[in-house]
Parts: structure tokens; sequence; C-alpha cells
């Protein structure tokens, strides 16, 4: 007789025999709603079960587990099969027009601007800011740049560097020299200066992000169906995301010298390119799942400029003075571009060394949904 709090013979016998029951038992449902292995070896991975582990259950590698645990779990008839070739690309003309409206929209407003003086400038303005923000909006929430789950904080952060990039180095240059005298009328000359390149360049943007966001989607999912390991995903994927990153930088740097060249402003390279590989690694992240560290990076970008802005006019204040001395020697070495570089390039570097990480597992590219 087996003693008080000991499994009988035959039942360690039956565990020993087939170490996956317990496996089938613990993640019954991931295998009863899964429509082919791939989703329950992503399943498992995001579990913690690695290659490693699954050498536990008598199986090489995590795949190789997922196909006995799906073949071993009964499943409904009437589950549509999932398309086998995933790596067809399903580019939808809704959300074609939808990345190329933000850009559309910006190129009217900075028209409007340029041909409008006085009260229709202004009108110009605010009409051209709502129209690109929802535009912006409706870009996000259909197609490759969508994700699942919706943070507001994100899109606030978000506004809030665009912003910015348009009105913040004026700013910054005008309460140096002891501004600003005005509000921004518009104008790159004006007691508040506006750089409106870096914008358009940014909306013209959406296009290749969405383009890149895609194409990541899309051969991402064709390695995971082809891989045999996560070891091996990973290490195919890593070289994917680079990659699709370099692509997007590349048509960022092309767009920012056309516009730069089209509205007669200095191409502002720095400071546009690492805002916009920010905000690129931060919607690759939310669209793959993961919203905490996006935000978290985007909010301390964005409280970096603020602080630099803070800082210098708190730096007016009687024996004040020292508070504003990192900005003006950042100014000093870098002109005002350099507070923005420094923000959003340290956040992108973060972001890009995250996203290594998290959008090369397996679990990152779980979804049983084709790009919309």
């Amino acid at each position: 007789m087996a003693a008080v709090g000991e499994q009988p013979p035959s039942a360690a016998r039956r565990a020993t025999a087939d170490p996956v029951k317990a496996l089938l038992y613990q993640h019954h449902d991931l295998c009863e709603r899964a429509v082919d292995p791939l989703e329950i070896a992503a399943g498992l991975e995001a579990h913690g079960i690695t290659d490693r582990t699954a050498a536990r259950f008598r199986h090489r590698d995590v795949f190789s587990l997922a196909e006995e645990m799906y073949a071993r779990v009964p499943h409904d008839g009437d589950t549509p099969p999932r398309p086998t070739d995933l790596s067809a690309p399903r580019v939808h003309a809704t959300w074609i027009v939808l990345v190329l409206l933000p850009g559309a929209l910006c190129v009217a407003a900075v028209a409007g601007l340029r041909l409008t003086d006085g009260r229709p400038r202004l009108i110009a303005a605010v009409a051209g800011t709502l129209a690109v923000s929802l535009a912006l909006r409706a870009a996000l929430r259909r197609g490759p740049l969508s994700a699942a789950t919706r943070t507001t904080g994100t899109w606030t952060w978000t506004c809030w560097l665009v912003g910015y990039a348009l009105l913040g180095d004026g700013l910054l240059a005008a309460a140096l020299a002891g501004g600003p005298d005005g509000l921004p009328d518009g104008t790159t000359d004006g007691p508040w200066p506006v750089t409106v390149a870096p914008v358009l360049a940014l909306t013209l943007a959406c296009a290749p992000a969405a383009a890149s966001a895609h194409l990541f989607a899309v051969r991402a999912r064709r390695t995971l169906s082809d891989s045999r390991g996560l070891a091996d995903f990973s290490a195919s994927v890593r070289p994917l995301l680079l990659g699709v990153f370099a692509l997007f930088t590349g048509a960022l740097a092309a767009l920012v010298a056309l516009t730069g060249a089209v509205l007669e402003e200095p191409a502002a390279y720095a400071r546009t390119l690492t805002l916009g590989a920010l905000l690129l690694l931060a919607r690759l992240l939310a669209v793959h799942g993961c919203t905490h560290a996006p935000t978290l990076v985007l909010s301390a970008a964005a409280t970096a400029q603020a602080a630099a802005l803070a800082t210098l006019f708190a730096g007016r204040l009687p024996g004040c003075g020292l508070l504003a001395a990192p900005v003006e020697a950042v100014v000093a070495a870098c002109g005002p571009a350099g507070v923005p570089t420094m923000a959003c390039g340290t956040g992108a570097l973060a972001l890009l060394v995250h996203a290594t990480r998290r959008l090369t597992r397996a679990s990152a590219h779980a979804s049983t949904e084709q790009p919309r």
C-alpha cells in the first residue's frame, strides 16, 4: 500500500509513460481553440516553455511537442482551416488609402499656410491640424498599423512628440534669446519659428511605415511555418526585423530630403529620423501585443523634451540660472535640434533592443488573422 501523499506505483508509471498528458490538461483550452500546431507552439512559448523544456516531454523542440498536443485534442469539425500559405500578402485598398491620407492632408495644410496670411492662415492651421490628426487615427485603426489593444496614453505622447517637432525647436531657440515675443504665425522667421518639413515628412512616412509593418508580419509568419525550433525562428526573424527597420529609415531619410528641398527648409535628418524610428518601433511593438514598453518610452521622451523647456524658463528666476545650464550646453554643442534628437534617439535605441527580444518570439506572431 502506498504511503499517504505518494502516488501509487501504477499512477507513477502512467505519468512516466505519458509525460505530455499533464501538459495537455494544463493547456487544454489553448489546444482546443487552436486551428493549427503553430498556434499551440506560440502559446506554449508565451507560458515559458522552451525547446530545452520540450526535451523533458521527449520532444526535440516546442514545435514537435505542439504537433503531438494538437493531434491528441479533438477539434470541432466546423473550425475553418488556416490558410496554408502564410506568406501570401493581403493588401487591401482601404488601408492603402488610409495610410496615404495623412500625408495628402498635411500637404494641403502646408499649402494653406504658405498661401494665406492673418486670420485665414490661423483657420487653415487649425483645420489642417484637425484633419491630419483624424486621418492619423484612422490609419492607426485599420491595416498593418492597427493594434488590438488601444492605449490613450500612447496617442497623447505621440501627439506631444509630433507637436514638439513642429513648434519645439523654435520655442527653444526663442527662449534662449529671451523670447518668445509672440505666438507662432506659421512662418520660419517669426517670433516663434515653425518647422514644417519634419512633420510633413513624418505624415508622408505613414505609407512606408505601413508597408514595413505588413512586410514584417507576413514574412515572420511564413518563417514561423517553416521553423523547427524557437531558436531557429528567432535567428531568422531578427535580421528580418532589422532589415525592415533599415528600409523604413531609408524611406524616411528620402522624404526628409524631399520635403526640406520643396519647402526650402534645412533637412532636419537627425531629429526627424530618430523620432520616426521611435514611432515606428513603438507601433510595431503595439501591433504585436506589447504596449507597456512603448508607452513608457514615449512618455519618457516627451517628458525629457518638456523638462528641457521647463528648466530653460525656470532658469530665468533669480538664483535658478543653473537649472538651464544643461540645456544651454546641449544647444551650444548641437543646436536646438540636439534636445529632441537625444530624447528620441535614446528612446528609439531602447525600443530597438526591446523589439529584437520581443518581436523575435513566436508568441508575438500567434494571431490567427492575416494583417488587415
